[in-house]
């Protein structure tokens, strides 16, 4: 059985999604918490599976510098130019950035970082949250 660790890193961040018919529909925030789940056969010479830091250096050091007190909105989302106009920090993706959209981002981004990922889980509310995991 593989041996995992987890890594909880808190982030605050804005949204809103298109053609909803619910509250979601406005522009809102989230205090999110992301769960980093890193897997490996077996541990290194240290008895790890990866040095906590090096998973905070890495998606922490990303989200910091991408989607921490940004807007997360569709390219398509009209208000887009608006908010460029003010500079509003923004982070545009080509889809709807649902929990379930933004938990599969960041996996990718972290895989592409050089992390082992086994899966994500994106806490958009304290009771509400988003996994991604690849097959």
């Amino acid at each position: 059985m593989p041996h995992m660790v987890t890594r909880s890193i808190d982030f605050c961040y804005g949204h809103r999604l298109l053609n909803h018919n619910g509250q979601c529909r406005y522009l809102h925030g989230h205090n999110g918490r992301l769960e980093v789940d890193i897997e490996a056969e077996a541990l290194d010479d240290m008895g790890m599976v990866v040095d906590f830091g090096r998973v905070r250096d890495l998606v922490k050091g990303w989200i910091d510098s991408n989607l921490d007190h940004r807007m997360i909105l569709c390219r398509q989302d009209p208000v887009v130019p608006v908010l460029q106009g003010l500079n509003e920090p923004l982070y545009l993706v080509d889809e709807n950035p649902t929990a379930e959209n933004l938990a599969r981002l960041i996996y990718d981004q972290a895989r592409h970082l050089g992390l082992d990922v086994a899966e994500i889980r994106l806490w958009e509310t304290p009771s509400s949250y988003a996994t991604y995991r690849e097959a």
